[in-house]
């Protein structure tokens, strides 16, 4: 019986999935929350931990163009998966239309709701390019925001609307 390795007795896993665009192998324990591969294992700290009980919406990610919460998502579920962070929203050094009206208007305040947010709003505006105020509010429901009263980021959500011949 050929002997273990040291991974295999350790119970770690390895992953392949796309981050970003990139082909990725994410080594963790199965269980081990998306979140914190990310941030740990690729450095990629802009999707934030806020609540850790998939509750407010900062740790927003898409897996396979589906928006989710990472610190609910298991290690062992991204397998062969496209996963998508904040950092995978911008188009080289071109930010989006988003990330460029929430810098205009405001809608970052401390920063730890802002990936999430944005991450909705990309959300939102990929299935509608036109959305009301009923949309909007619907669709960044998700997410949670202590410090702007939510006015800044729905203006920002607008504004991003109104900018014509930027890539989302």
């Amino acid at each position: 019986m050929p002997e273990a390795t040291e991974k295999e007795r350790s119970g770690k896993v390895v992953v392949r999935c796309t981050v970003n665009g990139r082909d990725a192998e994410l080594s963790g324990f199965p269980m081990a929350r998306l979140l914190d591969v990310l941030r740990e294992e690729l450095k990629l700290t802009g999707t934030k931990e806020g609540c850790g009980e998939g509750e407010c919406g900062a740790c927003s990610v898409f897996i396979n163009g589906k928006i989710v919460n990472s610190c609910l998502v298991p290690l062992m579920q991204v397998e062969g998966a496209r996963v998508v962070t904040i950092e995978g929203i911008a188009s080289d050094e071109q930010l989006n239309a988003i990330q460029e009206a929430f810098i205009e208007t405001g809608g970052a305040q401390c920063g730890i709701c802002t990936p999430g947010m944005v991450m909705a709003a990309v959300n939102l505006l990929d299935r509608n390019s036109e959305p009301t105020e009923s949309d909007i509010r619907a669709g960044l429901a998700g997410n949670l925001c202590r410090c702007t009263g939510y006015m800044k980021i729905f203006e920002a959500v607008v504004r991003a609307c109104q900018h014509s011949g930027v890539k989302r």
